[in-house]
């Protein structure tokens, strides 16, 4: 079902190098690409098939993977009615993808969040600095081998009474 996709029939064809995998679960399709090719596909998603809002950006660690993390790009097409998901997997050995920033504006808060949280940089990035944590924080808290009880805490014991 998802390659009768409009979308996808039109990323498969001008693309087809660059994907990695197309599922649909749900009525939700999700479409895994290079992550040298994110800015051309971003781009060609909005400008031939009218994906002009980017909702979210947000970005999932699968530790002890290789890649380790997947950014995720949730795409709406408002003239459309419709949606679709983008996927691009980083490497922990090179924890880097190019901004979107040029294709969506709001990609700007977005990316951000990503790099204070997770910690994966955005070249080229017009202000890539923590949103959320302060300046001066160690460690990015939504890693999964961030300690829970914060940097240089003591880990929790229980009860002590």
């Amino acid at each position: 079902m998802a390659e009768n996709n409009r979308a996808v029939i039109k990323l498969k064809e001008k693309f087809a190098s660059s994907i990695i995998d197309i599922k649909e679960f749900r009525g939700e399709v999700t479409v895994t690409v290079k992550k040298e090719d994110i800015v051309s596909i971003c781009s060609f998603l909005k400008e031939q098939q009218r994906y002009n809002l980017l909702t979210d950006i947000t970005a999932v660690d699968y530790l002890g993977s290789d890649p380790r993390f997947m950014v995720v790009y949730n795409l709406y097409s408002i003239p459309n009615k419709d949606r679709i998901r983008i996927k691009a997997p980083v490497s922990d050995s090179d924890c880097t993808i190019d901004t979107v920033y040029g294709v969506w504006k709001t990609a700007n808060w977005l990316e951000r969040e990503v790099y204070d949280l997770m910690g994966i940089v955005f070249n080229n990035h017009p202000d890539l600095r923590r949103i959320l944590m302060t300046d001066d924080w160690v460690g990015h808290p939504l890693r999964k081998d961030y300690p829970l009880q914060g940097p240089d805490r003591e880990p929790y014991k229980g009860r002590l009474s």
